[in-house]
C-alpha cells in the first residue's frame, strides 16, 4: 500500500495545476474600465488583430500550449509545427472567440483541431480514441478529484511519468495532462474536445487506471 501511495502522490505533485499569476494577466492592459472581464478584453482585442495583444498572450500561454501538443502529437518536432500553425490561426480567426468562456479552452481547442488534421493525414487509426464521441464501456469515475491523489513527489520521478503518460491511449492522456497538469475543470475539457462529460470522466478515471501499472512497474 506505501507503494501505490508513493505512486498516488507523485502523480499528483507533478501535474500539480499551474497556472499564471494574476500580474501576468495578458489582458491587462487592454481592460477599458473595471466592468469589463479578461475574457471580453481578450475577445476585443482579438477582434482588432491587436499586435500586442497576441504577443502577451503568446508569452503567457507559450508553455502550456506547446506542452499539451506534445503530450497530444506524442513528438516534439510536431508539436513545435502545431504551435506555430495555433497562432497563426489564433490570429486569422480571433474574432470567433467571444469571450463567454475562458481563453485558454479555445485555444487548446483550435491546438486539438490542428493536431488531429495534421495526425489524421499521417495515421488514421491512431486517431480513433480522439475521435470517439462516446468510449465504448463508460465506467463509473469513482475518486477521480485530485484529493484522492494527495502525497508525496519528487522532481526526479518527472522523466518516469513522462514515459508512462506517451504508453497510454491519446485519449486517456490527454485528459489526464489537461486535468492534472493544466488544471482544467471536467467542463472545461469536454468544452476542448467536444466530448460529453461522462465521456471524459470515464476517460481520465481509464488514464489513471492504466498509468498506475506502469508508474508501479518503474518503481519495482
Amino acid at each position: 500500500m506505501q507503494l501505490l501511495a508513493s505512486i498516488l502522490a507523485t502523480l499528483h505533485l507533478f501535474f500539480r495545476p499551474t497556472r499564471i499569476s494574476g500580474s501576468m494577466n495578458a489582458a491587462a492592459l487592454y481592460f477599458v474600465n473595471g466592468m469589463e472581464s479578461e475574457t471580453s478584453a481578450i475577445a476585443r482585442g482579438l477582434r482588432r488583430r491587436d499586435p500586442d495583444l497576441l504577443d502577451r498572450l503568446i508569452e503567457q500561454y507559450q508553455h502550456r500550449l506547446l506542452r499539451y501538443l506534445t503530450y497530444l502529437s506524442g513528438h516534439r518536432e510536431l508539436a513545435e509545427d502545431l504551435f506555430q500553425e495555433t497562432w497563426i490561426r489564433v490570429l486569422e480567426r480571433g474574432h470567433q472567440y467571444d469571450g463567454k468562456h475562458e481563453f485558454s479552452t479555445w485555444l487548446f481547442s483550435v491546438a486539438r483541431h490542428l493536431c488531429i488534421d495534421s495526425m489524421r493525414k499521417k495515421n488514421p487509426v491512431s486517431l480513433d480514441g480522439l475521435l470517439d464521441e462516446e468510449d465504448r464501456a463508460p465506467l463509473d469515475p469513482v475518486d477521480i478529484r485530485p484529493s484522492a491523489l494527495e502525497v508525496i513527489a519528487q522532481h526526479e520521478h518527472a522523466e518516469r511519468i513522462n514515459a508512462a503518460l506517451s504508453c497510454i491511449a491519446a485519449e486517456y492522456r490527454e485528459a489526464v495532462v489537461l486535468r492534472f497538469q493544466e488544471g482544467l475543470t471536467l467542463d472545461e475539457i469536454a468544452a476542448v474536445t467536444g466530448a460529453p462529460l461522462g465521456t471524459i470522466k470515464s476517460r481520465l478515471y481509464r488514464g489513471l487506471n492504466q498509468l498506475m501499472p506502469l508508474l508501479k512497474g518503474a518503481q519495482a
